[in-house]
C-alpha cells in the first residue's frame, strides 16, 4: 500500500513559517519587513482613493505622496482635506503609520540596547600592538597583573585580560583591588580561553607575549594549545607563550614547546623544593619573592665592555648598586661563575638591581683589595627534627631536598599506601633520614601539642586532591592552632605553610616564624618574570630546579663571617667560596638586599647571609 503524501501546511502555517524565518535574521530583517509592508499599505490606500474617485481635486501623484507621508508621519487628515471616503482611508493609513512608527522605534531601541550589552560583554576586537595578553582571571588573585603593571616602570603599556567572566565584573574587580597608573591600560574581554576562535579577538598575532594565568592543569594546557592553533592559522611564530603546569605528567614535549615558542615550568617540583629549604631556613620564601617580583630589585642583563678580559671577581668588587650574579655568553646564562672566570667581548653580565641602568662601575680597586680569603660555607652541624603534616604527591621531592642537618622526619595526617611508603623510605635511605609515621588524627589539641613538642620545624602541606578553598581552610585551621600552642606553652618551632590561594593567605598574615608558600602567588611572580625577561628562562629554571645553583640562607657564625665587613669585602670572600652574596638578614629578621659596596655591616652569630650557589 502506497503511503499518501502528507499535504503541505495551510496558507496560515506557510505564512507563519516564512515570517519566523525572516524574523530570525534579526532587527534588520524586521525593519525591512516593516518598510515593505508600510509602503504596500500606502500604495494600496492611494490606489483605492484614486479608484473610488475620493480625490476630488488632487492629482494622482499627490495622492500617492500624501498616503506615504501619512504612514511615515502618522498624521491624521484635516476635515477640509477631502470627502468622507478620503478621510476614512487616510485615517486607516494614519493609524497604520502610528503602529509602524511605534514598532520601528521599539526595534531600533532594542537593537541599540543589544549592541550596548554586547559592548559591555567585551566582544569587540582588540586593536592594540605590543600588548600583553593574560588568558584567565580568578577573583582574589591579582599578583600577576600587579607585577606586570610594576614591570612597565612608568612606560606606556597595555594588558589585555581575557576570561569567561563578564567584562564589567572583571573591570570592577581590577579597579577595586589594583592601583592602576595612568601609563598602564587594562582591557578586559569575555572569551572562552580554550577556543582559538574566541581568543582571536585579543589580537594574539600583534601582542608581545601571551601568559596563561595559573589555573587547573587541564585548563592551562587547553589554553596553550588554543593559542598555538591560532598562531599557526595566523602564520605567527615569534610570540612567546608562558604557562605554569603543576604536574610532571603534563610536561610539554621539548619539540612541541620549541615549535610553538612555549615556556612552561612544573610548579609542584618548584614548590616542593622551596618548602624543603624554607622549613629550616626561616625567611627563604620572602627571599624567593624578592628575587622574582618587580618591587625592589630584579634581574637584568647589562653590557660592560670595560670589563672585557677581566675576571668576574673584579666585576664583583667594582659593580655598585647591583649584584653581579652570572654571565650571558652565546645566549646562555651561566649563574655563579668562578671568581677567575674571564669576561669576553659580547658577554653580558646578569645583575640583580633596582633598575636596568642603576648599576655603576666604580674605578679600578687599589692594590690589595683581592687579598680577602675564602670562607667555609657550611651548614650547622646540629641535627634537627621535622614534622610534615598533610598529603602531597611532591613529598618524595621534599624529603630529598631537606637540608643535611635534618635527621628525623615525622609524617602525620597522611593516608600512605604500602607502595608509597616503599618509595618514601627509598628516598630517606639515600638521604640517611629516619622516617616515622604518626597515625593519630591531627585535628585535636592533644595530638597537635604532641606534634609541636616533637620537632623544631613543622611543615603543613595543602591537599591538592581537594578544592582549593577547602584545602586552604584545613591548612589555616592547623596553622592557627599551632600558633596558639606555641604562644601558650612557650614552645620554640617555626612553621612552613603551603597554600593554594593568595587571598586565603592574607586572612592569617605572616606571623612570627611562619613562612608562606602560596602556589598561585609564586606561579604569578614567575610568569611575570618570564613575560618581561624571556632570555632569562634558563637561569630561572636553574634557580627553581632541583639541580644547579640554588638560594640558601647561611648562618654567619657557621660560615665564619661574624664581625664587621664592607659589602665589597663580603662579596669577594663569599664569591671565592663558590657563592654569590645577595644580602643578609638583620637583627629584626628583615631581609636586606643590594647594599652599596662601601656599606659596612656587623654580622652577629644569630645573623644570616643570603647566597646563591651549589649545594
Amino acid at each position: 500500500m502506497r503511503r499518501e503524501k502528507r499535504e503541505s501546511g495551510s496558507f496560515r502555517e506557510r505564512f507563519n513559517y516564512w515570517f519566523d524565518n525572516h524574523m530570525a535574521k534579526g532587527s534588520l530583517g524586521f525593519i525591512r519587513f516593516l518598510i515593505v509592508t508600510s509602503v504596500a499599505l500606502a500604495v494600496l490606500m492611494a490606489g483605492l482613493i484614486i479608484l473610488l474617485r475620493f480625490n476630488e481635486e488632487g492629482e494622482v501623484a499627490s495622492v500617492f505622496w500624501d498616503s506615504i507621508a501619512t504612514v511615515i508621519n502618522a498624521w491624521m487628515p484635516a476635515f477640509s482635506d477631502g470627502g468622507p471616503g478620503y478621510l476614512a482611508l487616510m485615517s486607516v493609513t494614519a493609524i497604520a503609520g502610528v503602529l509602524f512608527t511605534s514598532v520601528l522605534i521599539g526595534i531600533i531601541t532594542s537593537a541599540i540596547e543589544e549592541k550596548i550589552i554586547e559592548l559591555k560583554k567585551g566582544n569587540s576586537l582588540v586593536l592594540e600592538r605590543d600588548h600583553i595578553v593574560v588568558l584567565g582571571f580568578s577573583q582574589g588573585e591579582y599578583t600577576l597583573i600587579n607585577q606586570l603593571i610594576l614591570a612597565a616602570e612608568g612606560k606606556p603599556a597595555c594588558i589585555v585580560v581575557a576570561d569567561s567572566m563578564d567584562r564589567e565584573e572583571m573591570e570592577q574587580l581590577l579597579s577595586d583591588n589594583l592601583d592602576i597608573p595612568k601609563n598602564c591600560r587594562i582591557v578586559c574581554r569575555t572569551v572562552d580561553i580554550t577556543d582559538p576562535t574566541s581568543i582571536e579577538k585579543c589580537s594574539i598575532e600583534t601582542c608581545r607575549t601571551v601568559i596563561v594565568s595559573p589555573a587547573e592543569d587541564s585548563l592551562v594546557i587547553k589554553a596553550v594549545l588554543a593559542v598555538s592553533v591560532l598562531m599557526q592559522e595566523k602564520n605567527v611564530s615569534d610570540i612567546r607563550v608562558n604557562a605554569i603546569i603543576s604536574r610532571n605528567e603534563y610536561r610539554f614535549p621539548p619539540s612541541l614547546a620549541e615549535a610553538h615558542n612555549i615556556s612552561t615550568l612544573q610548579t609542584n617540583d618548584v614548590l616542593a623544593k622551596m618548602i624543603a629549604h624554607s622549613c629550616t631556613q626561616v625567611g627563604l620564601s620572602e627571599t624567593f619573592r624578592e628575587l622574582f617580583n618587580f618591587e625592589g630589585s630584579e634581574f637584568y642583563l647589562i653590557e660592560l665592555p670595560e670589563m672585557n678580559g677581566r675576571p668576574f671577581e673584579e666585576v664583583a668588587v667594582r659593580l655598585n648598586h647591583a649584584v653581579p650574579s652570572g654571565v650571558c655568553r652565546g645566549g646562555e646564562v651561566r649563574l655563579n661563575p668562578p671568581a677567575d672566570y674571564t669576561l669576553q667581548a659580547g658577554d653580558k653580565v646578569l645583575v640583580f638591581s633596582e633598575e636596568s641602568d642603576s648599576a655603576v662601575l666604580e674605578a679600578a680597586p687599589e692594590e690589595g683589595v683581592f687579598e680577602g680569603g675564602a670562607v667555609k660555607m657550611v651548614n650547622s652541624e646540629d641535627t634537627t627534627d621535622t614534622v610534615i603534616i598533610g598529603r602531597s604527591e611532591s613529598l618524595p621531592i621534599i624529603l630529598r631536598e631537606l637540608p643535611e642537618n635534618v635527621s628525623h622526619v615525622f609524617l602525620a595526617g597522611q593516608e600512605i599506601t604500602q607502595r608509597e611508603r616503599g618509595r618514601l623510605e627509598a628516598v630517606a635511605a639515600r638521604r640517611n633520614l629516619q622516617l616515622n609515621y604518626y597515625e593519630k588524627d591531627p585535628h585535636s589539641e592533644e595530638v597537635l601539642l604532641e606534634l609541636a613538642q616533637m620537632a623544631r620545624h613543622i611543615v603543613i602541606l595543602s591537599d591538592h586532591r581537594k578544592a582549593e578553598d577547602e584545602a586552604d581552610m584545613e591548612v589555616i585551621f592547623l596553622l592557627l592552632n599551632f600558633r596558639d600552642l606555641r604562644a601558650r606553652y612557650k614552645l620554640d618551632f617555626n612553621i612552613t605553610v603551603e597554600m593554594q590561594k593568595e587571598h586565603n593567605q592574607k586572612l592569617v598574615g605572616a606571623g612570627d616564624y611562619t613562612d608562606f608558600l602560596v602556589a598561585s602567588s609564586m606561579s604569578a611572580l614567575i610568569l611575570a618574570q618570564l613575560a618581561e625577561n624571556p632570555q632569562l628562562i634558563g637561569a630561572f629554571r636553574e634557580i627553581l630546579s632541583n639541580a644547579g645553583n640554588e638560594l640558601y640562607i647561611k648562618n654567619a657564625a657557621d660560615a665564619g663571617l661574624t664581625g664587621r665587613h664592607t659589602i665589597r669585602d663580603l662579596r669577594l670572600r663569599v664569591l671565592r667560596s663558590g657563592y654569590i652574596l645577595f644580602g643578609y638578614v638583620d637583627d629584626e629578621k628583615r631581609s636586606v638586599f643590594n647594599l652599596p659596596l662601601e656599606a659596612e655591616i656587623n654580622l652577629n652569630p644569630w645573623n644570616d647571609i643570603i647566597v646563591l650557589g651549589l649545594k
